[in-house]
């Protein structure tokens, strides 16, 4: 059995173990990147235990069915789910993967049929094991982009969907700062700073903001090389990198489908070092607005509710296992942000200007 230990800066910690490879190989490249990643073999605290057993399975799925269960979107499938006090158990609708958690224990089984979706779903709840304990330590998730200094200095970005936080966070990324998060990050006010750790996840950026950074070719040429990227990508994407095209592909629901990235994939193919926590000083607020000349703006936006991840806002991931402790207000971090010297500015599609937009925003925030 291979076993590995997941843990975040703040000393956050939850074990993956498998019999299957693949699974602790995963986390290790998806979560400890960001996050450090430890072989162990010792077994203590919170633990994900997945496994490729059809019998379990099946027989996970026949608890599931005998358990008055309810139908929920997870993770872009379909699960049901039945709950018997400490223990809720779960499958998706075509019977490929089930899981079981048990409070008392603190184990999250995961049995499947095939490696990728096995290890996928383990390195997904073992991230969400640690999200609990940093939540339950009086942490928050923004909806933000952030880049960190060498000397830990981090500039956030806030916006609404398409205001150009990935491209802040890119071309910043690009011009030598550190990447800790192009969507979510970790937030907590310590002793009258805003500490902030990244959410570690896949990355995935449209055609048009790779071209626009001079990046779609490295990625094309990596990937004609014969080198590969997260296997959850559309095989659409794959074949368009190859054969060199550059539009937008969508998908029917109209959702752009994207090249995705493993975090590491950030550094080696993209030259974007990545950061693994930092201190916020400063917000920037971007609007990018097609044709529009680069330019600095008042900030006037500010931090809304709306830039907090709750149980409410969550899209992808609800908390289906009773993992999350119960919500607590964030004023006080929401105070302390709105505290931080914060910049305004409009983008274009003119990559050289926005860089310099950019160089001198954060030269406005004192960074």
């Amino acid at each position: 059995m291979g076993a590995v230990r997941i843990t975040t800066a703040d000393g956050q910690a939850v074990t993956v173990t498998s019999t299957t490879e693949t699974v602790p190989a995963w986390a290790t490249r998806y979560l400890g990147s960001w996050w450090t990643a430890t072989p162990t073999t010792e077994i203590d605290g919170p633990t994900v235990s997945a496994d490729l057993d059809d019998t379990e399975l099946q027989a996970l799925a026949a608890v599931v069915e005998q358990g008055d269960p309810e139908t929920v979107e997870y993770a872009g499938a379909q699960l049901r789910v039945a709950r018997d006090g400490a223990l809720v158990t779960a499958v998706d609708e075509d019977r490929s993967i089930a899981y079981r958690w048990d409070e008392e224990w603190r184990l999250l089984r995961i049995v499947g049929t095939g490696a990728t979706e096995l290890a996928a779903a383990a390195a997904r709840l073992a991230r969400e094991l640690l999200r609990a304990q940093l939540l339950a330590d009086g942490w928050h998730i923004l909806h933000a982009s952030a880049v960190t200094a060498p000397d830990g200095a981090t500039v956030l970005t806030l916006g609404d969907k398409g205001a150009g936080k990935t491209t802040t966070a890119l071309t910043l990324s690009r011009a030598g700062w550190r990447l800790l998060a192009n969507d979510r990050v970790f937030a907590r006010v310590e002793d009258g700073v805003v500490r902030v750790l990244p959410w570690p996840s896949a990355a995935a950026f449209g055609f048009g903001l790779l071209d626009a950074l001079d990046l779609y070719e490295t990625v094309r040429t990596r990937l004609a090389s014969g080198e590969r990227m997260h296997p959850t990508q559309h095989p659409s994407v794959t074949d368009a990198l190859l054969a060199g095209r550059r539009e937008p592909l969508w998908k029917n629901n109209g959702k752009e489908l994207k090249p995705q990235f493993w975090p590491d994939q950030l550094t080696a193919w993209l030259s974007m070092p990545l950061a693994t926590e930092g201190q916020a000083v400063g917000i920037l607020y971007p609007q990018i607005t097609a044709g529009a000349e680069p330019r600095l703006t008042e900030a006037d936006r500010g931090v809304q509710d709306r830039d907090f991840f709750t149980a409410d806002t969550e899209d992808r991931y609800p908390d289906i296992f009773g993992l999350l402790p119960a919500p607590c207000g964030h004023t006080d971090l929401r105070h302390h942000l709105d505290t931080l010297t914060s910049q305004g500015l409009v983008m274009g599609h003119d990559p050289a200007a926005n860089g310099l937009v950019l160089k001198e925003a954060v030269n406005r925030l004192g960074v």
